[in-house]
């Protein structure tokens, strides 16, 4: 069993933490995600442009992007995970929503650069509409999400190799990586939402939660924009 499973685990039988109303913990956890989520929206809007001029100006920018984000989300998993206090989950959850947010500067606004301000605009819709559907569908088929998790994370793996193969093979990226990983983080969503709710409800664990699901959601949207990109491009 990984470290993370484990982590899991303990925080599905052990109480860590003051147990809130049901209605609480979900309002937290979809606090907390959509904090994330304007979080990186504002940071493209505000600077965005800057950062993508940076990252372009670079002979190394994305790399270094990479790196900071990289290591700035292992420090913030082992935050989150390792510590029972809200507070300190919370800015765990900051040291990996504001290095993706400089990543999500150079894509979007890249896109935007390029004017394809509409397939951003696109994205975000498909996205949003996405992950409300499938919270739903996790509330109404709760058997059907309880029995993909081990079946998620091995298409999850095997499509890392896949595309990491592809490209260091055949220096490409085919577009069918997108749809299989756009179906993958879909069905993450419903699933993430679907474990939340098997926690016991506590502030800490609805931020611990909050982080799968936010991550799933711009996963999800990443590869949305791919493939809208893809189907313009054609045209």
């Amino acid at each position: 069993m990984s470290w993370t499973s484990a982590s899991k685990e303990k925080r599905m039988t052990e109480i860590t933490g003051e147990i809130i109303s049901e209605k609480k913990y979900n309002m937290l956890l979809g606090g907390t995600v959509f904090y994330g989520l304007m979080m990186n929206v504002i940071m493209c809007a505000a600077f965005g442009d800057r950062v993508l001029d940076w990252a372009i100006g670079q002979s190394s920018g994305m790399i270094i992007l990479m790196v900071i984000y990289f290591v700035s989300a292992i420090i913030g998993v082992c935050m989150s995970r390792f510590s029972s206090n809200p507070a300190i989950s919370f800015i765990g959850y900051n040291f990996i929503v504001v290095p993706l947010g400089l990543l999500l500067c150079v894509i979007v606004n890249g896109y935007v650069a390029s004017g394809m301000g509409d397939i951003v605009f696109q994205a975000i819709v498909i996205t949003a509409i996405t992950t409300f559907i499938m919270i739903v569908a996790a509330c109404v088929f709760p058997g059907f999400f309880s029995k993909i998790g081990g079946i998620l994370l091995c298409a999850l793996i095997g499509l890392v190799v896949a595309e990491l193969a592809a490209l260091l093979i055949f220096r490409s990226h085919n577009e069918i990586f997108s749809w299989i990983g756009a179906a993958i983080f879909t069905l993450y969503i419903g699933y993430d939402y679907w474990k939340a709710q098997q926690y016991p409800k506590t502030a800490d664990n609805a931020i611990d939660c909050a982080i799968d699901i936010y991550l799933d959601i711009i996963n999800l949207f990443l590869r949305i924009l791919a493939i809208l990109s893809n189907g313009k491009s054609r045209d």
